[in-house]
């Protein structure tokens, strides 16, 4: 990065600093990842240049030859990756695509259901601060208050009472697996297009590590970065009779240009996931999730709904009198990377909450496995218990970068720093 040292050098350092911290630090949110180098170049590319406007074929620019050649490219990867008979992979990211899905399927003011984002929704599911929740009329639903789990039949009877014309499924801090079968059910019932909201999970899904709503959704939204390992953006999924809507409400709906080099970045993260290899690192991904799992409970942790399905865990900090702002903040000094979270009926606010959320996909890229969570859920719990001891914060760190050492992270990125 010789051209950004010599014209940017203050941005140059930030950027190195960063690529640091990532190798120094254990990075244990569960949203997080790190991308290969090869799609941190598509992202870097000349593809940045150029406006796109408009779909393959069909562009409101001229010159769009290679545009058109790495989003068919893209499409027709995350079409194989998901089985799906249509994707759009112009949303910008997470939030842009659920809006789009909404607009393609509701008017102004319609009724729909969304996960309440304190009981692992997200705040793009009708969250009251969010266009989601302004623009439309949502009722969240929530877990049971003893399994902390969906309850499909619940949901079912609250369904039938307000008749929500699309019920949006997924979440963001759920750590079981969610049954795509009973929401279909539900939604038949009523009559309610049904959405799946998969950020979390989508690499898991493609490598079979949790089950697809694909056969069962109207319409399936998806980031591409937290599991699935690619740039941060999104996609959409949906059936073949939903497609022109669904293209629709993204451009000219929603968007203008897409951002055609993080397009290009998303092919190359699609064909990465369509390799035997993925399907590994998914799997492992799991395995450290129940390691983690595990150990927590033998340290004597409380896990919201039980444990874990799937690549994170929520953990009640506030049983052991801490709240999540005090975990994250403690965790942090030790170079341990969490971030606080609501956990069911929680009685804090947001920003202080009464948990932490945890999860494994990006350590698990560094190649840690079972025993190295073991290992990590011990540090946890040696700085949580003790966590005003500035001693034992700095015993954790120094294993902590032991175990960094042992499993570098961007390392020709970090050798070529220079002094600014």
């Amino acid at each position: 990065m010789e051209e950004l040292y010599n014209t940017a050098p203050l941005v140059y350092d930030a950027i190195m600093n960063e690529a640091e911290r990532e190798h120094r630090n254990l990075e244990l949110i569960a949203s997080e990842n790190f991308v290969s180098t090869a799609v941190l170049e598509a992202m870097g590319s000349v593809m940045n240049n150029k406006y796109a406007e408009g779909y393959p074929g069909k562009r409101y620019y001229g010159g769009c030859k290679w545009m058109d050649v790495v989003e068919s490219l893209a499409i027709e990867r995350a079409k194989e990756l998901f089985n799906a008979e249509h994707a759009n992979v112009q949303p910008l990211s997470g939030v842009p695509a659920n809006l789009a899905v909404y607009d393609a399927f509701l008017d102004p003011g319609d009724k729909y259901f969304g996960l309440a984002l304190s009981h692992g929704g997200h705040l793009s599911h009708g969250y009251k601060v969010s266009f989601t929740g302004k623009i439309w009329n949502c009722i969240q639903y929530t877990v049971d208050p003893e399994t902390e789990q969906i309850n499909y039949s619940s949901l079912l009877k609250l369904s039938k009472e307000e008749k929500p014309k699309l019920i949006m499924t997924g979440a963001s801090a759920y750590p079981r697996t969610l049954h795509w079968d009973k929401f279909k059910e539900i939604c038949d019932e009523i009559g309610a297009y049904f959405v799946a909201d998969i950020a979390h999970i989508a690499g898991l899904v493609v490598a079979g590590e949790h089950p697809s709503p694909i056969p069962y959704a109207d319409a399936v939204t998806t980031t591409t970065h937290k599991t699935l390992r690619g740039p941060r953006s999104a996609i959409i999924l949906c059936k073949e009779k939903w497609a022109k809507q669904i293209d629709k409400a993204v451009f000219p709906g929603l968007q203008g240009g897409p951002h055609m080099h993080i397009i290009a970045a998303k092919a190359v993260a699609f064909k990465e996931a369509l390799s035997p290899e993925f399907k590994d690192y998914q799997h492992q991904i799991i395995l450290n999730a129940k390691a983690l799992e595990e150990e927590f409970k033998i340290l004597g942790w409380r896990l919201v709904a039980g444990g874990t399905d799937t690549h994170l865990l929520l953990i009640d900090v506030k049983s052991k009198g801490l709240t999540g702002k005090q975990a994250e903040e403690g965790l942090d000094k030790a170079n341990i990377t969490v971030n606080k979270n609501t956990i069911p009926f929680d009685k804090e606010k947001p920003f202080i909450a009464s948990g932490i959320r945890i999860g494994t996909p990006a350590l698990t890229t560094r190649g840690m496995k079972e025993d190295e969570m073991k290992k990590i859920a011990k540090l946890i719990d040696k700085v949580l218990t003790d966590i005003d001891n500035e001693k034992v914060i700095e015993e954790v760190k120094g294993e902590v970068k032991e175990l960094a050492e042992a499993f570098p992270l961007y390392a020709e990125i970090r050798k070529s720093k220079k002094g600014v």
